[in-house]
């Protein structure tokens, strides 16, 4: 144990060593006693005076706890407000509850494949890092916020389609097709440019950069296809028209489409019959 002291003689600074590695369950162990046991029992005696404890050990606790501690307000929070755009831009409460499901379907994905590579520590000599048997603490919030987001711009762009096909007359299968073709070429581009860069990271020296990449380009990679390739139509497909079911007790929301919340009316989709298209087409100079 070490101590210094300034010049006035009115902060000290005690330094002690605590057994583990300063982030197991060990050290952790040795700050609780640390706080709730020798400091009030000794330098809490003394009128006047307070102290508190710091270091990497102290840093690492309470930033940890105040991450649980606000973990739950973010998630509801960005949870809430999904439902909620999604509920006023398509008019229907069974879209924004599959669309939450869906993102984070990709979103545990991705913290799978973070565990089983970080935490787990496979692919080590693959990736060039040695694992330290954890994930960096702020990891799961960050990754749940962005990747959240981009798997919720996939999946309003897509959706757009469909609805728009559906509003024209097409039936909800014929819709799904619809979208997921005219969306795919864009989606797939999207996320092949997102990939790349995110795989960067998982280039570079440091873990956390590591853990980055790879959570990023791998949630991604699954929104784009299996997400948004396979399971949202699929989905869409089996509900039918129950994917546009509205409450009654909600059909006081304004449509989304024009300044008085009226939709403009839209031409059917047209599919030439095969008469059609075996008429000689005129051709302009």
């Amino acid at each position: 144990m070490t101590t210094k002291i300034n010049t006035d003689h009115t902060v000290q600074e005690v330094t002690i060593p605590l057994a583990g590695d300063g982030s197991d369950a060990q050290s952790n162990a040795a700050l609780e006693e640390l706080r709730d046991r020798l400091v009030p029992a000794t330098l809490g005696q003394v009128t006047g005076a307070s102290a508190d404890v710091g270091g990497f050990t102290a840093e690492s606790k309470d930033f940890n706890d105040a991450m649980k501690a606000h973990v739950p307000l973010v998630f509801g929070f960005v949870l809430t407000a999904a439902f909620l755009l999604l509920l006023v831009t398509f008019r229907s409460i069974v879209i924004p509850i599959k669309a939450i499901l869906l993102n984070l379907l990709s979103v545990g994905a991705a913290y799978g494949v973070l565990v089983w590579i970080f935490q787990d520590g496979h692919l080590e000599s693959l990736l060039g890092f040695h694992s330290t048997g954890a994930i960096v603490s702020w990891m799961p919030l960050f990754l749940f916020v962005v990747l959240f987001g981009l798997s919720m711009d996939y999946h309003v762009f897509i959706l757009t389609r469909i609805r728009e096909a559906f509003d024209r007359g097409s039936s909800t299968e014929e819709a799904v097709s619809h979208g997921i073709k005219t969306t795919a070429g864009v989606v797939t581009s999207a996320a092949v440019v997102m990939i790349s860069v995110f795989a960067v990271f998982a280039t570079l020296s440091f873990v956390m950069f590591k853990q980055l990449g790879v959570g990023l380009a791998v949630a991604v990679l699954i929104d784009a296809t299996i997400i948004r390739g396979v399971l949202l139509p699929a989905t869409m497909t089996l509900l039918g028209d129950r994917n546009w079911y509205l409450p009654k007790w909600l059909e006081w929301m304004p449509r989304i489409g024009s300044v008085d919340g009226s939709v403009p009316p839209v031409a059917p989709l047209e599919t030439p019959s095969p008469a059609d298209e075996a008429k000689p087409q005129p051709i302009s100079a």
